[in-house]
């Protein structure tokens, strides 16, 4: 019974230090729940500066619109994931459905 309590005890301490590298990371805490344990996070729209992008895009002849089609389209999306452990303590990432 003792070492049930200190492995919900390290999987408790695990699961907060996830949290708290991707609240580091820029991300939000919408709900967290520490009986099951999860909790879902969020990071906000970057907003992209497209003069400066186009600015870029003309000195580098063109070779910078890669680099401004993925930043505009993949990294400056919001991002929503879910962060849990499962039965075995082992955690684990997904992303959500931002609908």
């Amino acid at each position: 019974m003792n070492s049930n309590k200190s492995t919900n005890d390290d999987n408790l301490i695990k699961f907060s230090s996830i949290i708290a590298d991707k609240t580091n990371n820029g991300f939000v805490v919408l709900e967290r729940n520490d009986k099951l344990p999860f909790a879902v996070l969020l990071k906000k729209k970057k907003k992209v500066d497209h003069v400066l992008n186009f600015c870029i895009f003309c000195v580098t002849l063109g070779l910078w619109s890669i680099a401004w089609i993925y930043i505009t389209q993949v990294s400056s999306k919001a991002k929503k994931i879910l962060i849990a452990i499962d039965e075995d303590g082992n955690p684990f990432e997904e992303k959500c459905y931002m609908g």
